[in-house]
């Protein structure tokens, strides 16, 4: 049985998710040096999922009207 495509999600899950599979978790692991080939992927340690989070950029706009504002003439 297949989705219908008003259903699906495009961009996938856009927020970060605080759960692993598996296999990201041994990724994780290899990327740390936790992991050695030939271990068991089952009873794996708990991994840390780090949130990224962007500033948000001051708006330059309003800092150049500003400015422009105080350059202009004052009209009567």
């Amino acid at each position: 049985m297949t989705i219908d495509k008003s259903l699906k999600v495009k961009k996938g899950v856009s927020r970060s998710r605080n759960v692993l599979t598996r296999v990201e978790r041994i990724e994780k692991m290899k990327e740390m040096d936790k992991w050695q080939e030939g271990e068991s992927p089952f009873g794996l340690p708990k991994t840390r999922v780090y949130r990224v989070v962007l500033k948000k950029k001051k708006k330059a706009v309003k800092a150049d009207d500003a400015a422009a504002d105080a350059k202009a003439p004052a009209k009567k």
